[in-house]
């Protein structure tokens, strides 16, 4: 109990087990990915297996160099000695893993043919080569345990973001507690310095935030009253207060270690066929030594000891590791290198599909348009006033989540206030801190949105609109011709239209210089949004498009698909609930992560944090230096292996270089993995 005190502050209101919750949760941030043991067991692992080999190389190579010495002085034996215990301290663990592997029944894998090729080799009296090859392949291993490492540490920082602990406000008093259990709706405190626990709205406070460890941002972002801060990011400069909006279970963070501790999980189909190919490229090549090792001799050629030793070499050539390791290793550091840029990517298999994609499809709103639209007007129909206009637009949309929703409330609230009933109370907040419900009026009958339409709502026995012209033409009311480049909203109260709302629908910054550099490398962009067509056409020519669709209903959007490309060659780029369908059915699906929906993220195979189009060309060069890495890899272990195999045969190379011929070549492979997702 000494020891937790000492690590977490003494919480009178908190019981023993709350703390040990605590200590449970800041641990696990520390624990690895992909073994579940403490991020310091590996240092030290690796320490400790440097060091014994440092003082084992050291010794095999005194002993090589005095070998003659040696054996004049003391005797064969003192050799036969020293050769055997740094055979046994290089050796003994691939010799315990050998054993274990045959009671498996495993017996084609590497640490069986070292075994088998090691011990063959000390009877043919061949000691320096056998202590030569366990060496140098442990060193081969430590070098690729550490490079491993490197990408175990990169996705650890990640899941180091992880907050612990929230200042809960309660009553005047600041508690802390486990950021599981705070519930939507508390207030929290984030002092200078500490990281945002959970995502929310911020109540109080001006502050600059830090989101890299997020969205791979440098720069920190002012936050300030109504703005939403994201759980994982860091507080820099002064004390915020936060109005809780969801569980940390469905937070940003927990979205973002959720997606990356599943990642590597899905294999590409380059990983695959390089598994099937070694499961029967390894027993082919141990079947080919036995037959050097035995037909030349039945057939008059050179003495059984040449020929098994040159069998033996193949048996080293036919460990896998170059392919089995280093290939793996490039997707995990591709998927390392795409998660520092602050885009999640869901496995190596969705390198491998971006590399055969020739069109972009994009959705407007949220994705190359801020998802925070403004109203620019209002246009109050004859005789209606504009509090009247609002009081109804915002009866009708306060339920909805959809941006220009939010964007007509938050104006209604900052305007016209004063002009609302006392029935309608404000109640919960949504993500840009606004109401998404109104409440303590018993006479709301219903409230429901319609995707891709509008908004509809009853109160008091009357029906309430919002949306689009086409939804009030499904009920009888005509609308006016308003011209304008943004987004229209119109308002009825039952029969009687009242007015619309005006909306600027501001594009990306860096919208039309992502398209510009998916055209430079042949990729052609397209448009489907459910806005309406003067305003699509607006944003085609803005930022480039070489098409769009205009109007489309969320199943519309699936079949207008493939008018612009084939589906199998198409990446979709989306954020909203109607836009899932279309992302899981193309080749690539490339959901915007800090507005998207769930349902966009979960169907979606990469999730772009901070929802900059100008990822998506980043995206592309990370997969095709994967491509790359994997395939320079590929060449240079089958190039050499075949090399060394062929000479070996003809009695050109021995042991030493089957060991380069293994462990150099994957040595080599990994490190051209890890240097090679280093993109810039």
């Amino acid at each position: 109990m000494r020891h937790l005190q000492h690590r977490y502050p003494v919480f009178p209101d908190l019981p023993c087990n709350e703390l040990t919750k605590m200590r449970t949760h800041a641990e696990d941030a520390l624990r690895c990915p992909c073994c579940g043991k403490d991020a310091h067991h590996h240092a030290r692992e690796e320490r400790k297996a440097l060091l014994l080999l440092a003082a084992c190389g050291i010794l095999f190579v005194l002993t090589l160099l005095f070998e003659e010495d040696i054996v004049e002085r003391c005797g064969v034996w003192h050799v036969w000695a020293a050769y055997g215990l740094l055979y046994l301290a290089c050796g003994m663990s691939i010799i315990r893993a050998a054993g274990r592997a045959v009671l498996r029944g495993d017996f084609f894998n590497e640490f069986t043919l070292m075994t088998l090729a090691t011990l063959a080799a000390i009877a043919l009296n061949e000691l320096p080569e056998a202590v030569g090859v366990m060496l140098f392949y442990r060193c081969g291993e430590c070098i690729q345990e550490r490079a491993a490492s490197n990408s175990r540490r990169s996705i650890s920082r990640l899941l180091a973001s992880k907050p612990s602990l929230a200042h809960v406000l309660e009553n005047g008093q600041t508690l802390d507690y486990p950021v599981e259990d705070v519930l939507p709706g508390q207030q929290i405190a984030v002092r200078a310095g500490e990281k945002i626990p959970l995502d929310g709205v911020v109540l109080a406070g001006v502050s600059s935030v830090d989101q890299s460890p997020l969205t791979g941002e440098s720069l920190p972002v002012c936050i300030r009253e109504g703005d939403t801060v994201l759980g994982g990011s860091i507080n820099l400069s002064s004390v915020l207060t936060v109005e809780v909006q969801r569980p940390f279970a469905q937070s940003h963070i927990a979205r973002v270690l959720e997606l990356v501790e599943h990642a590597s999980a899905n294999k590409s189909p380059t990983e695959r066929f390089i598994t099937r190919f070694a499961r029967y490229y390894t027993p082919a090549i141990v079947a080919g030594a036995f037959l050097v090792a035995t037909i030349p001799p039945l057939f008059g050629g050179e003495d059984w000891h040449t020929w098994v030793y040159r069998a033996l070499v193949l048996l080293v050539i036919a460990c896998p590791c170059a392919l089995l390791i280093s290939i793996p290793l490039g997707y995990f550091g591709g998927i390392g290198a795409a998660s520092r840029r602050g885009i999640l990517v869901k496995g190596g298999a969705v390198f491998d599909s971006l590399l055969h994609v020739d069109s972009v499809v994009f959705d407007k709103t949220g994705t190359l348009t801020q998802s925070a639209c403004t109203v620019s007007k209002l246009v109050p129909a004859p005789g209606v006033s504009a509090a009247e206009l609002m009081h109804a637009a915002h009866i009708a949309e306060s339920s909805s989540n959809h941006p220009l929703a939010r964007a007509i409330v938050r104006y209604c609230l900052d305007k016209e206030r004063s002009a609302f009933p006392a029935s309608i109370c404000v109640q919960e907040r949504g993500n840009d801190g606004f109401a998404n419900s109104i409440t303590n009026s018993p006479t709301v009958l219903a409230m429901q949105e319609l995707p891709g339409k509008g908004a509809l709502a009853h109160m008091d026995g009357v029906r309430y609109l919002a949306g689009t012209a086409l939804l009030f033409e499904e009920y009888g009311l005509s609308v006016p011709d308003i011209h304008s480049s943004g987004a229209i909203v119109h308002v009825a109260r039952d029969a009687d239209y009242l007015g619309a709302f005006l909306l600027t629908d501001w594009i990306k910054a860096d919208a039309a210089q992502a398209i510009d550099a998916l055209a430079q490398r042949g990729l052609r962009s397209y448009m489907l949004t459910g806005d309406r067509e003067d305003a699509a056409r607006w944003v085609a020519e803005q930022v480039g498009l070489a098409g769009y669709r205009s109007q489309l209903l969320p199943e519309e959007k699936v079949a207008a698909l493939p008018d612009f490309a084939q589906v199998s060659r198409t990446a979709y780029v989306g954020d909203g609930i109607n836009d899932a369908p279309l992302l899981a059915l193309s080749r690539v699906g490339i959901a915007m992560g800090s507005v998207g929906a769930e349902a966009a993220i979960e169907a979606a195979d990469v999730v772009i944090l901070n929802d900059s189009p100008a990822k998506i060309p980043e995206l592309l060069t990370v997969a095709e230096q994967v491509r790359r890495v994997v395939w320079q890899n590929i060449a240079l272990a089958l190039g050499v292996k075949g090399l060394v195999m062929l000479s070996g045969i003809a009695g050109l190379s021995g042991l030493w270089e089957a060991v380069f011929a293994d462990v150099g070549v994957a040595l080599l492979a990994v490190l051209n993995a890890v240097r090679g997702t280093r993109v810039k």
